[in-house]
């Protein structure tokens, strides 16, 4: 019989409208078994090493009017989200005391998870474990799946990425130059800019603040237009680029994070671009293309051990952090991929 131990825990203290507050989280302590009980099978206890910020967790933190892709938190328990687990005991056929994954659990210090298909065990530990909350886990494959699966490059084509410096431009970028692609990105500060050109390898780079016209800047930056817009932002954004389409351009639609915190979204007033241009916008989930982890694998993991492909993380340090860290991603307060360490393997 194990001990009793005290499970520090992240809790949604009530729904969130506007922009979320550390204070709209709590941290707080449960007593919590370190055994899966009897006769309980398929199920794995896990140490939550590592835990992802990403901004669709927005969303579940206000109550759904709507049928959504992904449900709502529920206020007084712990949120969830992607991480990186450590396997400490298994009833599962599929995993075995020690084995690392990556995948959906709680914002906790340990999990029991009786739903382990929502977990990828992890074959390349030779690489860091963290590059799974990013670059190796759900932003790389919406990267990926954005990219290639839903626009289809061609070499010498026009390519934008907005908020290029986060956990899926920075990757997408990269994409396209490995694509033989012109890349341009925007970010929100002049460090972020210089990253997009001096370590990403971006074309060329702007910080859409100091633009007072974004129609304007992207004329500038392409001045035959763009093929493909890979969208993070949405808004005001979305409708200066419409403007900027080629014929038969592609926009993958995978966030809108300009919109998240506002109770009256902003319209989109260019959409008859769409017709004229013959522009295809499609939304997407990386979820839908999980049956392609091993391609997707395939292709990455060489680029990063190459040099090829790198990937800049934004680390917090402990548990108590994740709050002010997640809320940070909301205003650009992140470099890179941010993330949350809450303990070491």
């Amino acid at each position: 019989m194990a001990d009793e131990i005290r499970n520090k825990q992240v809790l949604l203290k009530n729904y969130v409208t506007g922009f979320p507050k550390e204070s709209d989280m709590e941290i707080a302590t449960s007593s919590f078994k370190l055994e899966i009980p009897e006769s309980t099978q398929n199920a794995v206890l896990v140490k939550n090493l590592y835990l992802s910020c990403d901004p669709y967790m927005r969303g579940r933190m206000s109550k759904l009017d709507t049928p959504s892709f992904v449900s709502a938190f529920n206020p007084g328990q712990p949120i969830s989200g992607y991480g990186v687990v450590k396997i400490l005991e298994s009833t599962h056929p599929n995993y075995k005391k020690g084995d690392l994954a990556w995948g959906f659990t709680m914002w906790e210090e340990y999990s029991l998870m009786e739903s382990p298909q929502l977990l990828v065990k992890i074959e390349n530990t030779d690489l860091p474990l963290s590059y799974y909350t990013g670059i190796l886990g759900m932003p790389g494959m919406t990267a990926y799946a954005g990219f290639h699966e839903v626009c289809s490059p061609k070499k010498g084509e026009y390519v934008y990425v907005s908020a290029a410096s986060g956990a899926v431009g920075q990757i997408v970028g990269q994409l396209a130059k490995l694509s033989g692609c012109y890349v341009v990105g925007s970010a929100g500060s002049k460090e972020k800019v210089d990253l997009l050109k001096n370590k990403f390898g971006y074309d060329e780079a702007f910080n859409y603040k100091e633009e007072p016209d974004l129609n304007a800047a992207l004329k500038r930056c392409f001045p035959v237009g763009i093929d493909i817009y890979f969208e993070n932002v949405g808004g005001k954004m979305l409708d200066a680029v419409l403007l900027n389409m080629r014929i038969r351009g592609r926009i993958a639609v995978c966030g809108m994070i300009s919109q998240y915190n506002l109770e009256n979204p902003e319209g989109i007033y260019n959409l008859t671009s769409v017709i004229g241009k013959r522009i295809r916008m499609e939304g997407f989930l990386a979820s839908d293309f999980y049956h392609l982890y091993p391609k997707f694998l395939g292709l990455v993991v060489p680029s990063i051990k190459e040099g090829k492909v790198v990937y800049v993380e934004d680390v917090a340090q402990g548990l108590e952090a994740a709050p002010k860290a997640l809320v940070g991603i909301f205003s650009g307060h992140n470099v890179g991929k941010q993330l949350v360490l809450v303990a070491r393997e």
